[in-house]
């Protein structure tokens, strides 16, 4: 099976090969629940998301990405950074592509659809924000929503 793997400023990690632009997407329902994704390459909670195709807007990836993985419709509604960090290399074992880290993190709101998994996602789930930080997930996932629930409004540049 196919795995990703997430290394963070180590010196075992592969070297760089790629830097592919994607999107990530903060999805809040009325309950104020986050839309996340367990991830079937690495078995870690995340964000819905992935790389953009070649003839979309990095919005339309966002909308495309939250739908394919998560049965949710939504409609972006703002941004909550750009996360890019070099330290941050994402091996893929089917191809051996070493990524760097390249998202644009958005927020959304659903617009329509039930919670549905797909290949990418072995589960999908409304998350009260008090239960992520007990869930697994790589660092650099937990910095993406936790700068969102910190609720500064600033943006993530870096």
């Amino acid at each position: 099976m196919a795995r990703r793997i997430d290394y963070y400023d180590d010196p075992a990690a592969p070297a760089v090969n790629s830097v592919v632009p994607s999107a990530n997407v903060v999805v809040v329902n009325g309950a104020g629940e986050v839309l996340l994704i367990r991830r079937t390459d690495n078995d870690n909670w995340a964000l819905p998301g992935g790389a953009m195709d070649p003839g979309e807007s990095m919005t339309d990836c966002a909308v495309r990405e939250t739908l394919e993985e998560t049965g949710i419709q939504v409609e972006v509604t703002g941004l909550v950074g750009i996360f890019t960090d070099p330290k941050h290399v994402i091996l893929y074992t089917s191809n051996g592509e070493a990524r760097q880290e390249f998202s644009i993190v958005y927020t959304a709101h659903p617009v329509s659809g039930e919670p549905t998994p797909s290949s990418e996602s072995r589960e999908v789930h409304w998350v009260p924000p008090a239960d992520i930080p007990g869930l697994q997930m790589d660092r650099s996932m937990r910095l993406r929503i936790t700068h969102y629930l910190t609720g500064s409004g600033a943006l993530h540049l870096g």
